[in-house]
């Protein structure tokens, strides 16, 4: 199933992110691509200005997400969210953060309601964020909280052509991360991951490969107790529940071609054992995506960019990759919808 299929009642919602990143550049770039990339109809929430910034081709105001429908064509619709302050490429504000965050609650929004099919997140500043009092880690347990999901029940997985991998915990010092796991915690994460893909990915039985948190494994206890105390437990109660689930493996052989043929989905201890060598393989076209939600939501897996924004120099790949799978998985989600 494809996103040929006829599946768009609503177009996507593209949150633009910070004004002052490229955000508005690789959304308008995705737009241009819309036909050679066959990517469905979406419409950008955010400020205009931020694109009128970067961008001298056709924006048109939209009011209700279903005008971005018949516009699509031959314009950028944008439904305008006007709190950036004064916008310049590449320097941010906390203006422009109160705009971005402005555009992540009317997306989410919009998006709960059904008026939008999915939800694409585009790159905001964390510490411009934080600084504004935003409390959340990130976008993904913001989205969560808005679609009345406990954090701990959603999953960040980051997808890309070669390889998926999720991390059982995500922003937090790596000296909290030992503290953090426990048997409930990795096994729910994978029972999310199991269900995710099934839902989004139209995988019936997916294949969970675990990555050891201590070199080699842990050799036995040798290098560390984690793989004997949570890690196995955890996949022996995961295959009780007929997940198919193996490993623990040592982390550093997970990766390579032949091993990545073996499963559908790496489940890794922390951040940067599960984003390297995702964004090694798919720097350019990796993409962030939110399992455990009522609603389908994705992210281009890249920051602002503030050092190259207005530069024209921003690649698209990651926000039409985003766009692609989001409306993927809204087909796959319809069809599971009729066949149930």
């Amino acid at each position: 199933m494809t996103i040929a299929d006829p599946w768009t009642d609503a177009p996507l919602a593209l949150a633009l992110g910070d004004p002052a990143g490229i955000g508005p550049e690789i959304a308008v770039k995705a737009w241009l691509a819309r036909q050679t990339k066959g990517l469905p109809p979406f419409f950008a929430v955010g400020d205009i200005r931020s694109v009128e910034a970067v961008w001298s081709g056709p924006v048109e105001r939209i009011t209700t997400p279903a005008e971005a429908l018949d516009m699509f064509d031959r314009a950028l619709p944008l439904l305008s969210v006007e709190d950036g302050g004064e916008i310049v490429p590449g320097e941010p504000n906390l203006e422009g953060a109160r705009c971005s965050l402005d555009s992540l609650e009317v997306a989410t929004g919009l998006t709960r309601s059904g008026a939008a099919a999915a939800l694409v997140t585009g790159p905001v500043s964390k510490a411009q964020l934080y600084a504004i009092g935003f409390s959340h880690p990130g976008q993904t347990e913001f989205v969560a909280e808005r679609c009345g999901i406990a954090p701990e029940n959603v999953v960040m997985m980051l997808a890309g052509p070669d390889l998926r991998v999720v991390p059982v915990t995500t922003h937090m010092p790596l000296r909290q991360v030992f503290d953090s796991l426990s048997v409930e915690v990795i096994a729910a994460k994978a029972r999310t991951t199991a269900r995710g893909l099934q839902r989004n990915f139209g995988i019936a039985n997916p294949r969970l490969a675990f990555a050891g948190i201590n070199p080699h494994a842990g050799e036995n206890g040798a290098l560390g107790t984690e793989e004997i105390e949570f890690i196995t437990p955890a996949i022996e109660l995961l295959r009780e529940e007929g997940i198919d689930a193996v490993g623990p493996f040592a982390a550093d052989t997970m990766f390579h071609t032949r091993a990545r043929a073996g499963y559908d989905a790496a489940i890794c201890l922390y951040h940067d054992q599960a984003l390297i060598p995702l964004k090694t393989l798919h720097f350019d076209d990796g993409v962030n995506v939110t399992l455990g939600l009522p609603i389908v939501r994705t992210s281009p897996d890249h920051g602002t960019a503030f050092a190259i924004a207005g530069q024209g120099q921003a690649h698209p790949g990651a926000t039409i990759a985003a766009i692609r799978l989001a409306a993927d998985a809204v087909v796959r989600r319809k069809a599971e919808c009729c066949a149930a």
